[in-house]
């Protein structure tokens, strides 16, 4: 019977241990883990609408840009052509202006060129004199200065530029920018100046060539690699985010050049974010 009853108090206990085990609340750290994981989900939520609104804010910007540039671009045709008319003028004036003939030319007045004037009709006073070498009134002498042949110029600078004759092929394209300023191939000497200063590591003159294409030359063929080569030559001089706006720039001016690949593996390798094409271009 003791025993018995021993074993009845040692059950009841244990029921009783059982019923204050079960009763005891959840641990707080579990609650702790739930309101943890709730706050990473709203915060991933949060980051996830920010990026969204940043990428929008960005192509916004990148249109708003897009358009200034066009407006600069407009803004210089407008210079060019005006200039164009300018030198047009002048070149007018000249021709409706002979040049004066040279001193100790000019037939006094009254005077043959055989002799004193008899008051009768004799030879015409705008004849050279007889035997002198000076040149007769009104008549243009050849130009000292003979223009060298464009393309042939041109060529030859691009060979000495390959040849790393940098000097000669810099003269040489600058001879096509003198002489034939408003031809197509004049970009391209622009650019090749450019090209030369960039290898020389003059990075801040070959900015100046590349600008010199983008503001003068916009619709050069060279257009698209001045840009590229503007923002490599920006990054150069340590200046990342002009180097960067031009890089970004050109992915949204002309998206599907070579160039606009090479400047998208160039952000990308520097960890940049690269802005989409606005719409339409």
């Amino acid at each position: 019977m003791k025993i018995a009853k021993t074993l009845r108090t040692t059950m009841a206990a244990g029921l009783i241990y059982a019923l204050v085990v079960t009763s005891v609340p959840v641990p707080a750290h579990a609650a702790s883990k739930e309101i943890i994981e709730l706050q990473t989900q709203v915060q991933l939520k949060i980051n996830g609408q920010t990026e969204a609104t940043g990428g929008k804010l960005d192509t916004v910007s990148g249109q708003v840009q897009s358009l200034n540039d066009s407006v600069d671009e407009l803004k210089t045709r407008l210079a060019k052509l005006d200039k164009s008319l300018s030198d047009m003028q002048a070149q007018l004036q000249n021709i409706q202006t002979p040049p004066q003939p040279a001193p100790g030319s000019q037939i006094p007045a009254g005077q043959t060129p055989g002799g004193p004037s008899s008051g009768g009709q004799g030879t015409d006073q705008g004849a050279p004199p007889q035997g002198g070498g000076g040149v007769a009134p009104g008549a243009v002498a050849p130009a000292a200065n003979a223009a060298p042949p464009l393309k042939d110029t041109f060529q030859s600078g691009v060979r000495d530029y390959n040849a790393a004759h940098y000097d000669v092929a810099a003269s040489e394209f600058q001879d096509v920018l003198h002489y034939y300023p408003m031809d197509d191939l004049a970009g391209s000497a622009q650019f090749y100046l450019g090209e030369i200063a960039y290898r020389q590591l003059n990075f801040a003159d070959a900015v100046k060539s590349y600008n010199a294409v983008l503001e003068g030359f916009p619709g050069s063929p060279k257009a698209p690699a001045a840009q590229l080569r503007k923002g490599l030559a920006l990054l150069q001089l340590n200046k990342r985010d002009a180097g960067v706006h031009e890089l970004r720039t050109l992915i949204q001016r002309h998206p599907q050049t070579p160039e606009a690949a090479q400047a998208r593996t160039k952000l990308n390798s520097m960890g940049v974010r690269i802005v989409a094409p606005a719409p339409g271009r």
